[in-house]
């Protein structure tokens, strides 16, 4: 398709639980992007909501303490993997929060001492509890990640 260059992306992608996935060259991804209004508002939808997110987590890494930062991080993977399992060693932990592996373990130790979670088992034991030791950055993403109705019927 005239107008496409070629792209390379410089993400990097972790894959943070079991999951099924399916995979489409980059240049075929644009050109049907390219050709279906539907499927290009979704992409700018997504990317927005992505930005949005990126800010959000920028500023409460910037701004609150590890320990409510866990909390909500828990939260989130919990949410995509609608499970309240989460299996993730101290290590992944540490990488994902940008702190010290012996931080990771300070920190899941108050959180299971509160009852929250059973650090042994990955296990979510009270998601209410783990919600209030969150800090709002947890409902401020959930609230910004809302996709509006209007365009589930236009794909």
């Amino acid at each position: 398709m005239a107008g496409l260059r070629p792209y390379k992306s410089f993400v990097r992608v972790v894959v943070q639980m079991p999951t099924h996935v399916s995979k489409i060259a980059s240049h075929r991804f644009r050109t049907v992007v390219a050709t279906s209004e539907q499927l290009r508002n979704l992409c700018i939808e997504y990317n927005e909501v992505l930005l949005s997110q990126a800010r959000v987590i920028a500023a409460c890494n910037a701004l609150h303490s590890v320990e409510v930062r866990f909390c909500r991080w828990l939260l989130q993977l919990s949410d995509r993997a609608n499970s309240n399992t989460v299996a993730l060693t101290q290590e992944f932990l540490a990488e994902m929060l940008g702190v010290r592996r012996t931080s990771v373990t300070a920190v899941a130790k108050i959180v299971h001492d509160h009852g929250v979670i059973n650090y042994a088992h990955g296990v979510i034991q009270d998601r209410h509890k783990l919600e209030q030791m969150s800090c709002e950055c947890y409902q401020t993403l959930l609230d910004q990640s809302a996709v509006p109705p209007s365009i589930f019927g236009q794909v």
